[in-house]
């Protein structure tokens, strides 16, 4: 049932367009190929324990905890904005 001006199903229309982005965001964040020795950030040394546990490691873990966290900010997408939050 649909509310207001939205059409039939476009609240699970959101949904699923929100779980494609968070799938495809994930895909993209996979290793490709063969675990680097030196980190492509800082140059440090990669760990041998950490090349086996994450293969196609790209980074040292501190490179790679601070992209993490610019990750998080980065690409916010709305998607359940009211019509109230839009008029702000």
């Amino acid at each position: 049932m649909a509310t207001g001006w939205a059409k039939d199903g476009a609240v699970q229309e959101q949904i699923d367009a929100s779980i494609a982005d968070a799938v495809e965001r994930a895909r993209a964040q996979l290793g490709r190929g063969a675990s680097l020795s030196h980190c492509e950030e800082c140059e440090e040394a990669i760990p041998e324990a950490r090349r086996l546990a994450v293969p196609g490691v790209r980074r040292c873990v501190r490179c790679q905890e601070q992209e993490d966290a610019a990750q998080r900010y980065r690409d916010p997408v709305n998607r359940r904005g009211s019509k109230d939050s839009q008029l702000r």
